[in-house]
């Protein structure tokens, strides 16, 4: 519990805007991605990798966990920002279009071979049929510690896109796919974070959003506008009254007398020691937002 790290807002910054990557050292998200591939257009490809690779050498990012989005591996620049990127040591390398367990290994020794530092994680993609459809395979490379294999990120956008899916309100199109990588996962300790909500100026829809993919088990959810941050960080984050629950589960669980007992009765409810186990995490995800403020 104690590697917990907050992961409830990240945000995207374009590589090509420079004036967004110093913007980024101010923003109260969780995680910055600094984008090398959508965000970027095709002759803006040099510059972002070069301006993203020096800034995060400067550093000056603060607690935000620093993450950089690659091209593919089959682009023109998809090497090249590999290489980049694995030296400049973000604490991660979000790669797209992930399909198979092949790609995360593949990865993985391309970063070794490049010299990326040990704490460097790899981030992936979930954005297309193929990936969804071996989703399990994909996160289960992660028991392989040399995957580095730490966070699936949601591309819901893609997946609508390449299922001719209609992104409307409440997603029912979308409810498939994103509960088998839930699944997959919470199989094998990996992270998920949700795919992003178009609509920036929509505060209610986007609250709504978040909360969908909170209750559904999203550890947060990606952003495209710094004013997201605020109603995000807020959504995933445990309540006062869910985290003075929590404590009161573990404090009578961790009783000598109930050492032996497997479920009790705690303000009129019915709390199993699973209860516990589950407000153990939501104390420490409390702690770490607290320590990371």
């Amino acid at each position: 519990m104690s590697s917990l790290r907050p992961r409830r807002s990240v945000l995207y910054m374009p590589g090509s805007n420079a004036r967004a990557l110093e913007k980024a050292k101010t923003i109260a998200a969780d995680a910055l991605i600094l984008d090398l591939e959508d965000a970027v257009a095709p002759d803006a490809k040099e510059l972002a990798r070069n301006q993203v690779a020096a800034a995060v050498k400067a550093g000056g990012f603060g607690r935000r966990e620093v993450v950089i989005r690659i091209n593919g591996a089959a682009t023109p620049w998809g090497e090249d920002d590999l290489v980049a990127a694995a030296k400049a040591g973000p604490d991660a390398i979000l790669i797209p279009k992930v399909s198979s367990p092949g790609d995360i290994m593949v990865t993985a020794k391309a970063l070794r071979d490049a010299g990326a530092p040990d704490h460097t994680r790899l981030w992936a993609m979930m954005e297309t049929p193929t990936a969804i459809l071996n989703a399990d395979s994909i996160v289960r490379t992660a028991l392989d510690p040399h995957s580095r294999l730490a966070v699936l990120v949601m591309g819901t956008n893609d997946i609508a896109k390449e299922t001719r899916a209609r992104l409307t309100a409440g997603r029912p199109s979308m409810l498939a796919y994103l509960s088998i990588c839930v699944a997959a996962a919470r199989a094998h300790d990996v992270e998920i974070v949700d795919g992003v909500y178009n609509d920036f100026s929509n505060e209610a829809g986007f609250r709504a959003e978040c909360e969908q993919g909170r209750d559904f088990g999203m550890d947060g959810k990606t952003l495209i506008h710094p004013n997201q941050v605020a109603i995000c960080n807020e959504v995933f984050a445990p309540s006062e009254a869910e985290v003075a629950f929590a404590r009161k589960i573990i404090g009578v669980f961790d009783l000598p007398e109930n050492a032996s007992k497997g479920a009790l009765q705690i303000d009129g409810k019915m709390v199993e020691r699973l209860h516990a186990d589950m407000a153990r995490r939501t104390v420490a995800i409390a702690d770490a937002i607290a320590a990371s403020a």
